[in-house]
């Protein structure tokens, strides 16, 4: 039995939960769990609340959802693999963990591809998306059509302002559990450590990692600025969040009822962009009074150095011509 509880099995998927416009329920209630991994207060989540409240009112009540944000339910990889088993329905996670299960899903945060959202969009909610999501089906996920905005991340230190790569050298630096991230610094010379998001202020605090990256939103968010000295605007990689279903689970619901729900999640998505977006015009001038130095970089010296270090060509290799292709059809020759 998954975590979608069902008042009667005799109730088939094919039938429909309610009458469309109606407004009554039918007999079968249906009971999601959506778990993620941010704070209570971030965007993800109070969009992820309110579509749950919309997609409940949508079907007269025969179908609601429970969000348990920030790591509630465990990490990343342990909130992963409840997903797979039914344990959770839904979970937003970012493709570039999720790689650990389906490799292409990392391809939106290869180092310094992405400019700015002008190209990130298109790229998403088009071929490059399309492709991601046609990986995932194959591992037995349902991926949603709009991604959730993590934002462009950047680096923070404790101990020296990050101008350029030659600062990166020996950096204790915790990074998301992910190839893509570690193969990233490596090449840049850093020493990454893979530490679950959950565990990064204590990290930071004890001196375990002497930085992280994270889009300023979150930097905020999670109050890193009060273990952290020094921002440097790299925007390295842009990260989103897909939504995920368990195939089992959602295609257990009827066809009407998936609509709806797919609907108001891919809703809630294109609102959430759009916080963050605006979190992003207000944030900095928050952090700087918070007490965090900014800094400016070079940054087409760390994408040569990326170039040098060969950081591409491996990454191309790995994901192959086609994904590959997609992706500088979007943002340009990387390799």
């Amino acid at each position: 039995m998954t975590a979608v509880h069902r008042r009667s099995l005799l109730v088939g998927a094919a039938l429909p939960l309610f009458a469309i416009g109606t407004g009554r329920a039918r007999a079968a209630e249906f009971s999601l769990k959506l778990a993620n991994n941010s704070p209570v207060t971030h965007p993800q989540t109070v969009r992820q609340q309110e579509a749950a409240a919309r997609i409940k009112a949508a079907t007269s009540g025969a179908v609601e959802i429970t969000v348990f944000p920030n790591n509630q339910l465990g990490s990343d990889t342990d909130m992963l693999s409840q997903l797979r088993s039914g344990a959770i329905d839904m979970f937003t996670l970012s493709g570039l963990i999720l790689s650990t299960l389906v490799p292409a899903a990392s391809i939106n945060g290869i180092g310094f591809a992405f400019k700015d959202y002008d190209q990130v969009w298109p790229a998403m909610d088009g071929k490059l998306g399309a492709y991601v999501r046609s990986e995932i089906d194959k591992r037995g996920l349902i991926a949603m059509d709009k991604m959730w905005d993590n934002g462009f991340r950047q680096i923070t230190s404790s101990t020296h302002p990050i101008k350029r790569p030659a600062d990166l050298k020996g950096f204790k630096i915790r990074v998301p559990v992910s190839p893509l991230w570690t193969s990233m610094f490596q090449a840049l010379g850093a020493s990454p450590i893979s530490i679950n998001f959950s565990e990064v202020y204590s990290a930071l605090q004890t001196k375990i990692a002497e930085g992280q990256e994270n889009p300023l939103s979150l930097i905020e968010i999670a109050k890193l600025y009060e273990v952290q000295k020094y921002v440097s605007m790299t925007s390295h990689m842009w990260d989103g969040f897909w939504m995920l279903a368990n195939r089992r689970s959602f295609r257990g619901l009827p066809a009407d009822a998936q609509a709806i729900v797919a609907r108001e999640l891919n809703a809630s998505a294109l609102q959430e962009r759009a916080d963050i977006a605006a979190l992003n015009g207000s944030v900095a001038a928050d952090l700087k009074v918070k007490g965090l130095i900014f800094v400016e970089v070079d940054k087409p010296a760390f994408r040569q150095a990326l170039k040098s270090a060969g950081f591409y060509a491996e990454w191309k290799k790995k994901y192959g011509d086609q994904a590959w292709g997609i992706l500088e059809g979007e943002v340009g020759v990387l390799s």
